[in-house]
């Protein structure tokens, strides 16, 4: 396991620009398996779940060619299926939760699919019933081999229906999406996730030759087409990263600018840091976050203590609960972060917790957070990183500390921020790889 040495206390200053959207990629890579045509993707970013995404997308028989450093051109015209029963897919499967998401794809494009229960973060229950609910309505007939193992086959094309999801699930809208746009009539989804992601996602379909109607909403309606094409596609700036920027930059008060953030698709984001009294100027289309040396947390209107809670889109992102919950250690006044989609998600408190932080984990899903208001620093600890997002809160923790800190198992953070060591020790941090 490779680990971080981080030496904290150092303001930093610069230009940052963040990568690719992680959680945008895994969907528009998976959506390359529905047409034999080229498919043009540029701002990739370079980041072990994408890379393993892109290698299994290889070994099933895609095209794959590097046009430039974040640009692959794909081309899914000789499809390998046996690869399907390959005791490597199985590994690849299990070792990436993107993959869940060749799926929809794979149903409508060729009948057939089979997947082993896939992994990712360990940040609670994270069932997959929305995924296959949806496809099964369209005609889908899953099998359930063990506990782990799924195939899923559809006798001829599938047929548009109507359906609720249950949940408004990012991945499980993409996967039905992708198989409902070559079912036969028309298939409409209430309850859809519209994060801009799965907004990005429709658009390239359309662009493909998909009929895609309420893109940006929960009702989406979709008009079947017999085959799709290809295109060029350019995803967006990753907000979780934009968020985690702006957070370390207050906590370490340091003076920022993040470049080209597509500021118009952040939603709430910049306003829930604001609600820290963290200042954030757009310039254009990039954040400027001016050095602080003190933000407080606002009140609700009659002086009660603010709750920052995670919601489907527009709401809040729960990929950014951890870094505001980090960010309001050092802020004067007392939030409340509560955490409703994922029970494990705050387990990490007890590593902030050694560092000095004043925080109470009322149970799985909330914690309430009592700022030092930069009167104490947090004091450097070695600890470990639980998953992507924990891990780079932690981070943002240990720049900010006061002496050194080692993080351990920093490949979690590696699955989702690329070359962040790198990019931060060129602001003026001082993080060594181990």
């Amino acid at each position: 396991m490779a680990s971080f040495e981080v030496i904290g206390g150092n303001p930093l200053k610069g230009e940052i620009i963040p990568q690719g959207a992680k959680n945008e990629a895994l969907q528009i890579l998976c959506a390359v398996l529905l047409t034999s045509e080229p498919v043009t993707i540029s701002n990739i970013p370079d980041i072990r779940d994408v890379n393993k995404l892109i290698e299994l997308l290889r070994d099933m028989g895609v095209k794959v060619g590097k046009l430039a450093t974040d640009t692959y051109r794909f081309q899914a015209d000789d499809v390998h299926l046996d690869y399907l029963d390959m005791p490597e897919f199985v590994a690849q499967g299990r070792a990436l939760r993107g993959s869940v998401m060749i799926l929809g794809p794979m149903l409508a494009r060729f009948g057939k699919c089979q997947l082993p229960k896939p992994g990712g973060d360990k940040i609670g229950r994270r069932p997959l019933d929305t995924h296959f609910v949806g496809l099964e309505k369209l005609g889908g007939k899953l099998t359930l081999e063990g506990t782990d193992f799924y195939r899923i086959h559809a006798d001829g094309k599938l047929k548009g229906t109507y359906m609720m999801l249950d949940e408004a699930s990012v991945t499980g809208t993409a996967n039905i999406v992708m198989a409902a746009v070559l079912a036969e009539g028309t298939t409409t989804i209430y309850n859809a996730a519209c994060e801009p992601y799965l907004q990005q996602l429709c658009k390239m379909l359309v662009r493909m030759g998909a009929k895609i109607n309420g893109i940006g909403s929960n009702l989406l309606t979709i008009e079947g087409v017999d085959s799709l094409g290809g295109t060029e596609h350019r995803m967006l700036p990753d907000m979780i990263e934009i968020g985690s920027f702006i957070g370390l930059a207050a906590m370490t008060g340091s003076e920022i600018t993040i470049k080209d953030c597509q500021i118009p698709e952040l939603g709430i984001i910049p306003d829930t840091f604001r609600k820290l009294g963290i200042q954030l100027e757009f310039r254009g289309d990039d954040i400027h976050i001016p050095a602080q040396d003190h933000y407080e947390i606002a009140t609700y209107l009659d002086g009660s203590i603010l709750t920052v809670s995670d919601h489907t889109w527009p709401g809040f992102t729960p990929d950014l609960l951890s870094i505001v919950l980090v960010v309001a250690t050092q802020a004067k006044g007392t939030v409340l972060i509560h955490q409703k989609m994922f029970e494990s998600r705050l387990f990490f408190v007890d590593k902030l917790i050694d560092m000095g932080a004043q925080i109470i984990l009322c149970d799985p899903h909330r914690a309430t957070v009592i700022g030092l208001d930069k009167r104490t620093q947090l004091h450097g600890i070695t600890m470990t990183s639980p998953d992507i997002r924990a891990g780079v809160a932690l981070l943002i923790a240990a720049l900010s500390a006061d002496g050194r800190s080692v993080i351990e198992n920093v490949e979690q953070i590696d699955r989702g921020y690329q070359y962040i060591d790198k990019r931060l020790n060129a602001l003026g941090a001082q993080i060594r790889r181990l």
